[in-house]
């Protein structure tokens, strides 16, 4: 796999809880930051495909995750 460097400034309140983080779970900042990095890429995703489709659903009467979770149980 290729992989490409980035750089990052932290400022020292982030960087101390990284550290914490990666001392507790014993992975290192790196795989920890790509972690969160690709977390995050996820849920602005799954935030745009919702914008996307939100037209659709509310056509069919679903305004909330509710109304949908009532009519799949």
């Amino acid at each position: 796999m290729k992989t490409t460097t980035i750089t990052l400034r932290l400022d020292k309140e982030l960087d101390d809880m990284l550290a914490k983080v990666s001392k507790q779970s014993g992975k290192n900042r790196s795989e920890i930051a790509r972690e969160a990095l690709r977390r995050q890429l996820r849920l602005q995703q799954f935030e745009e495909l919702r914008k996307r489709i939100m037209p659709f659903a509310e056509a069919r009467g679903y305004l909330t995750d509710e109304d949908i979770f009532a009519d799949i149980s």
